[in-house]
C-alpha cells in the first residue's frame, strides 16, 4: 500500500514538472490574478457610483425640502415641482429620510411623512455627504439651514434639516456582484487550466517529438562517430605495438584510410544538415534546367558505377525543358544522394536509371535501381536521420535526410515504390517554372533550351551503348 502511495506520489510529481501541466498552471495563475483584481475594480468602481447616484438623489431632496418645504405647516408648492412626500415617500425607489432640528438641536415634527429613527447628535449639524448608522442601519446624510418661520420679511428662524438614505441597496448590489464572482471564479480557473493543459499538450507534443529525436540524433551521431575512430585507434595501437612487416603497416594504413574517409563523409553530412537547420533562409533559388543536373550527376558517378560493373543510364522526355526554381546546389546534393544509394544499393553488375520528364505543368526525376528495394511498412521512415531500411555497409542513414530537406525546401513531393528493374524508384515532383523561364526571355535574357538525352540511353560498365 505504502509503495503504491508513493509511487502515485511520485507519478504526481512528475506530472506537475512536465511542461504542458507548468504551462497551464501559470496561465491559470495569471488569469486568475487578472481576474481577481478586475473583480476588486468592478466592486470598487459599481460601489462608487451607487454611492454618487445616492449623493446625488439626496442632495435634490435636501435642495427641493430648503426651497419650497415647511415641515411645521401646510405648504404651497410651487407649479410642477414635485411634493415633499413625493421626495421622501420613494415611490420608484429607497426612501429619503428627513429630519428638522431647530436652532437648540431638538427634532421639530413633520407633517407628510413618518417620523425617521432617532439621528446621532453627532450628525444633526452635518453638512457634506457621511455614513452614520440609524437604528443599526447604515445610512449616507447630507444637511443644510432651513428655515423654520416666515414673516413678511422673510425668514426670522433658521433651523437644520439633515436628508438622508439607507445604503443597504448598495450593499446588496456590492453583495450580488461578489457572489456572482465567486461562483464564476471557480469555473473560468478550472475551464482556463484544462484549456491550457490541453493546448500544452498539443502544442507540446511536436517539441517533445523534436526533443526526442534531437536526443536520438545526437546518440546516433556519437555512436556513428565512435565506430570509425574507434577503428583508427585500434589499427594505431596495433601498429605501434611493436615492429611489423611493410605489408603489415600498408594493410594498417588502408582500413585507417577507408575509416578517415568514412569519418568525413559523415562529418561533412553532420555539417550540412546543422547548416541546413541554423540557416534563417535558403540561399538564392535560380531557375535551373534539371536535365543538365541530372545529366552531370551521371557521368560523375560513372566511375563509381564501372568499379562495381553496374550500367547507369538517362534520359530526359518531356515536351518542355524542365525547368525549376531551387539553388542549383541543393539539387546537386539531392541527385549525388539518389545516385550514391542506387549505386550501393544495386550491388555488382546491377542496375541504376536516371529519368527526368516534364508532364504538363511540373518536373519529374526518378532514380531506380536493381537493389533489394525498400519494404512499404519501411517507406515513411526512410527519409529519418540514421535510419536504415538495409543492412548494407557503406552509409550512416543521413543521405536522404539531406535529399528530404532539399526536397521540402524546394517545394518538391516525393514518391517511394518499386522499379521494374527489381529495386526501389525514388521520384521527386517540382511545379514546372515555365512562367519564370518566358519572362526572363522577356526581359531580354536568352530563354532556357530543352536539355538533349545524355549518352546513350543504356550504357555498360565500358561506356559503350548495349
Amino acid at each position: 500500500m505504502n509503495e503504491r502511495l508513493s509511487s502515485a506520489a511520485e507519478a504526481g510529481r512528475r506530472w506537475v514538472h512536465t511542461v504542458p501541466t507548468q504551462v497551464a498552471l501559470r496561465s491559470t495563475a495569471a488569469v486568475a490574478t487578472v481576474y481577481l483584481l478586475l473583480s476588486m475594480a468592478v466592486v470598487l468602481i459599481v460601489g462608487h457610483n451607487l454611492a454618487a447616484s445616492v449623493d446625488q438623489r439626496i442632495a435634490t431632496g435636501l435642495r427641493s425640502m430648503v426651497t419650497y418645504g415647511r415641515p411645521s405647516a401646510p405648504r404651497q408648492p410651487a407649479q410642477g415641482v414635485p411634493g415633499f412626500g413625493d421626495l421622501l415617500g420613494g415611490r420608484f425607489g429607497t426612501p429619503l429620510l428627513a429630519w428638522v432640528f431647530d436652532p437648540d438641536g431638538n427634532e421639530q415634527p413633520q407633517l407628510e411623512t413618518r417620523p425617521p429613527p432617532p439621528l446621532p447628535a453627532s450628525a444633526r449639524q452635518v453638512t457634506g455627504p457621511k455614513t452614520v448608522s440609524v437604528g443599526g442601519t447604515e445610512v449616507r446624510v447630507m444637511g443644510s439651514a432651513f428655515p423654520l418661520r416666515y414673516s413678511v420679511d422673510g425668514p426670522v428662524v433658521d433651523g437644520w434639516v439633515v436628508v438622508g438614505q439607507s445604503t443597504a441597496g448598495i450593499a446588496q448590489a456590492r453583495d450580488t456582484i461578489v457572489v456572482a464572482e465567486a461562483v464564476v471564479f471557480p469555473i473560468l480557473v478550472l475551464l482556463v487550466f484544462f484549456g491550457a493543459l490541453a493546448v500544452g499538450h498539443r502544442v507540446a507534443r511536436p517539441i517533445e517529438r523534436a526533443r526526442r529525436r534531437q536526443l536520438e540524433f545526437t546518440a546516433d551521431a556519437s555512436h556513428e562517430l565512435r565506430t570509425p575512430l574507434s577503428v583508427i585507434e585500434a589499427e594505431a595501437t596495433l601498429a605501434l605495438s611493436r615492429p611489423r612487416e611493410a605489408d603489415s603497416y600498408r594493410a594498417s594504413f588502408a582500413r585507417v584510410d577507408v575509416e578517415s574517409k568514412r569519418l568525413r563523409r559523415l562529418v561533412d553530412d553532420l555539417l550540412w544538415l546543422a547548416r541546413f537547420d541554423a540557416a534563417p533562409d535558403p540561399p538564392d533559388a535560380e531557375l535551373v534546367d534539371l536535365g543538365v543536373l541530372a545529366a552531370g550527376a551521371v557521368e560523375r558517378f560513372r566511375p563509381v558505377a564501372e568499379r562495381r560493373s553496374q550500367r547507369i543510364s538517362g534520359a530526359v522526355t518531356g515536351p518542355a525543358a524542365p525547368m525549376i526554381t531551387a539553388p542549383p546546389d541543393w539539387l546537386d546534393r539531392l541527385l549525388g544522394v539518389l545516385l550514391d544509394n542506387a549505386c550501393r544499393y544495386s550491388g555488382e553488375a546491377g542496375e541504376v536509371r536516371v529519368s527526368v520528364a516534364t508532364d504538363g505543368s511540373q518536373v519529374r526525376v526518378s532514380v531506380e535501381d536493381s537493389g533489394p528495394g525498400i519494404a512499404p511498412e519501411q517507406r515513411e521512415q526512410v527519409f529519418d536521420r540514421f535510419h536504415r531500411a538495409s543492412t548494407t555497409p557503406g552509409g550512416a542513414g543521413l543521405g536522404l535526410a539531406i535529399g528530404d530537406a532539399v526536397v521540402r525546401a524546394t517545394g518538391g513531393r516525393w514518391t517511394v515504390g518499386d522499379s521494374p528493374l527489381g529495386g526501389a524508384a525514388m521520384t521527386v515532383v517540382w511545379p514546372r517554372a515555365a512562367a519564370e523561364r518566358t519572362a526572363r526571355a522577356d526581359d531580354g535574357h536568352p530563354a532556357a533550351e530543352p536539355s538533349a538525352p545524355w549518352s546513350p540511353a543504356v550504357t555498360d560498365s565500358k561506356g559503350t551503348g548495349s
